[in-house]
């Protein structure tokens, strides 16, 4: 049970902690980090780094979705994003960085000016087929909003692992007449009439990522991106505390393994992660993966040439980010994922140093790591 906390005359709160309240305990083995693994496996696709990309034109165009398949991550494409809406993606991205440079806020309102164009299936395509062109796995983000209205075309597309991703999401989503949704996403049974994983998010308890196991989905998303460019918790007054949150729906995977005999949901952590020992956290509190945008975005690769934001910078009526500029850590995708690093400050070969805290700690996969000693701070 956890910790209620009274925080005035009759009423409380949960006690909970975020990766900074953490510190991974070394044990009494060590090993060489030659004899560490941190591949991982979603159904049939297997992946030699624990990496998602967070769905963002910032980060994520079909050139560079091919790339992180090629370092052993998946890349994440948005589905709902400017590749999908623009046949020029690369001149309006330039657009929007131009102004960025001079006013954040007014690049805010040209990303909802440009979203405000219908998503094209044939450009979908396009951008879809250019990853597969690359030789990676190919995934798409969707909202809960939308799902029903894209994934046709994504699984004509040939996408192979689908992400449906909003910034809180339930296993019901209930649609209105301003959200354009075509009613109520009753994510069982889209689920279920469905060939490929899917990949379901944001959640930060143990009841919303049971009930959104419960649907089928073979993986769930804890947290919502939070970033320096985030800015739902002002917004929304709604945060994620993310080592309690991994805990909590790591307890939720162990329940429903038991519960079907035998079905392990694997947990992405998305957001909160500012450097490698975070990453690191992350996977000690439960994760199986990871989801990274703002980390990557500084890389040559990255389509917002050092900016970065989240898909809800585009939201017509209530963003829920900024666009915010990215200090410049290294020079490609490469060097942030697998090194070599040129600092100690932890945002260079974030997985290399995954693979060193797991050796020194005497574990030698991720699933073994995930029960590596935590002690609180405070």
């Amino acid at each position: 049970m956890r910790e209620q906390v009274e925080i005035g005359r009759g009423r409380s709160a949960q006690r909970s902690y975020v990766f900074d309240d953490l510190d991974i305990v070394p044990s009494r083995r060590t090993r060489s980090s030659s004899a560490v693994s941190t591949a991982w496996q979603l159904d049939a696709y297997r992946f030699e780094l624990p990496l998602l990309t967070h769905p963002t034109d910032a980060v994520v165009s079909p050139a560079t979705a091919a790339e992180v398949g090629r370092l052993g991550g998946l890349g994440v494409l948005n589905a709902e994003g400017l590749w999908a809406r623009h046949a020029e993606a690369e001149k309006v991205l330039a657009e929007v960085v131009g102004r960025a440079a001079t006013d954040p806020a007014d690049a805010v309102a040209e990303l909802q000016r440009l979203h405000a164009a219908p998503v094209q299936p044939a450009l979908l395509t396009e951008a879809l087929e250019r990853i597969r062109a690359g030789g990676a796995t190919v995934a798409a983000r969707v909202s809960p909003q939308h799902a029903r209205e894209l994934t046709p075309t994504l699984l004509a597309a040939g996408v192979e692992v689908l992400v449906v991703q909003g910034t809180i999401i339930s296993a019901e989503h209930v649609g209105g007449e301003d959200d354009g949704a075509e009613g109520p996403l009753d994510l069982e049974d889209f689920i279920d009439g469905l060939d490929i994983p899917v990949v379901a998010g944001g959640v930060a308890d143990y009841r919303t990522a049971m009930h959104l196991m419960r649907t089928g989905a073979a993986g769930v998303i804890v947290g919502y991106g939070q970033s320096a460019a985030t800015s739902t918790d002002a917004v929304l007054g709604i945060g994620v505390p993310m080592a309690t949150a991994l805990v909590e729906t790591a307890a939720a995977r162990r329940d429903y393994l038991d519960e079907t005999g035998g079905r392990y949901v694997h947990v992405v952590a998305d957001g909160a992660m500012g450097t490698s020992g975070d990453i690191a956290k992350a996977i000690a509190c439960g994760a199986d993966a990871v989801m990274l945008g703002e980390q990557l975005a500084a890389a040559e690769e990255a389509p917002g040439a050092g900016w970065y934001w989240t898909a809800s910078a585009a939201h017509p009526s209530l963003p829920r980010s900024g666009i915010t500029r990215v200090p410049t850590v290294a020079p490609d995708l490469a060097t942030v994922l697998t090194g070599p690093a040129r600092s100690g400050a932890g945002t260079m070969n974030l997985f290399g140093a995954l693979r060193r805290a797991m050796a020194k700690t005497g574990y030698s996969d991720l699933k073994e790591f995930q029960r590596v000693g935590l002690s609180v701070r405070r």
